[in-house]
């Protein structure tokens, strides 16, 4: 039997968000050819759907999608327990215990960043997950919530689940606003404390802490490093994909050459042939939505997302990608990132990902 907080999570120094309708399987797929390194989750995916829902549909994952880790919402220990051990068995790297999910619906079902109310019965759900799984439970929560926002109440917080297991914290710097605020309002209006992260990783340096909230550029990353063992990135990531094409060079020291995004397109489109083939229940928009950001900034993006928004839903042939890029600069379409050894300090500044 594997004792309690022996398994150690793996350190990524970049991850990508778990976002629900955005992060499936089709976009890690896609996201998986721009970055071999950047540590991966799933959606958030509530216990109920894993226990009386599709299982198949919930969980399958490309094997490329690796390391990867499935974050799960709940509230029940025994319920957790068992969605962790299906999780194992499926092929995870990790589970994660979403603490952090804001959302009026989360909220009503008691699960999400409410649960920062009662530390305690965090514990109790982690330690019931760890127990069941020989993978590592960690845990994605906010800085803190209205009434209990103060640093030491953070702090408490980790010290308390931290009993459990749980090696590995990752910290939004922002309070979640429960009720008032939509999701979206929430990662914007609260402000970042960066400094309350930093001093979690300060005072429990044996944790993994990494950060997450209002990071736009590579130097950004390259200085919240400097104080946390990992940085989570999430919408821009989704929303200007391309522009995250370096992080493997500068981030994991791995300098192969990333693929252009006209051979990008090339590979999504004998995915989709191959998804479309085997599930006789998909559209093709279930993996074009994932694409329209692709070419964010360059000259005939407007076009390349005109004809993609106009006919995934209707009008889909298999050339057309070939007919959305036709206004893509070859320059645009071939063009290769260049290597960590090329990049100043003034380039990585100047690379910011969209709000």
């Amino acid at each position: 039997m594997i004792e309690l907080g022996t398994k150690i999570p793996k350190p990524y120094p970049v991850s990508l968000a778990p976002m629900m309708d955005w992060t499936d399987r089709h976009f890690r797929y896609l996201f998986r050819m721009i970055s071999k390194h950047t540590f991966l989750y799933t959606e958030m995916i509530h216990t109920g759907a894993i226990l009386r829902g599709d299982r198949k549909r919930f969980l399958s994952y490309n094997p490329e999608e690796l390391p990867l880790a499935i974050q799960l919402g709940g509230d029940n220990p025994s319920s957790l327990a068992e969605c962790s051990k299906i999780s194992e068995d499926y092929g995870y790297s990790e589970v994660n215990l979403n603490v952090g999910c804001p959302s009026d619906r989360v909220r009503e079902g008691n699960f999400g960043a409410c649960l920062m109310e009662t530390p305690e019965k965090v514990a109790e759900l982690a330690a019931a997950m760890d127990a069941a799984v020989s993978i590592p439970i960690t845990v994605k929560c906010r800085i803190g919530i209205p009434g209990k926002e103060s640093f030491e109440d953070l702090y408490r917080f980790v010290e308390t689940v931290k009993s459990a297991g749980v090696k590995r914290f990752i910290i939004h710097a922002r309070i979640a606003i429960l009720g008032g605020l939509s999701p979206a309002q929430n990662r914007q209006i609260p402000p970042l404390r960066y400094a309350d992260v930093e001093e979690i990783k300060q005072n429990f340096p044996d944790l993994i802490v990494e950060i997450n909230g209002g990071i736009r550029t590579y130097a950004e990353i390259e200085e919240r490093l400097k104080k946390n063992d990992g940085v989570m990135i999430g919408r821009a990531a989704y929303e200007t994909p391309f522009l995250f094409s370096e992080l493997d060079s500068l981030f994991f020291q791995d300098d192969t050459l990333s693929l252009s995004r006209r051979e990008i397109l090339i590979r999504m489109q004998d995915y989709i042939d191959r998804f479309l083939r085997n599930d006789t229940n998909s559209k093709p928009h279930f993996v074009l939505k994932h694409l329209l950001g692709l070419f964010h900034a360059e000259k005939g993006a407007r076009s390349y997302r005109r004809i993609l928004t106009e006919k995934m839903f209707s009008d889909y042939s298999r050339d057309l990608l070939i007919e959305a890029t036709r206004e893509i600069p070859d320059s645009a379409l071939d063009f290769i990132p260049s290597q960590k050894k090329n990049r100043n300090s003034a380039e990585l500044e100047s690379t910011v990902f969209p709000s």
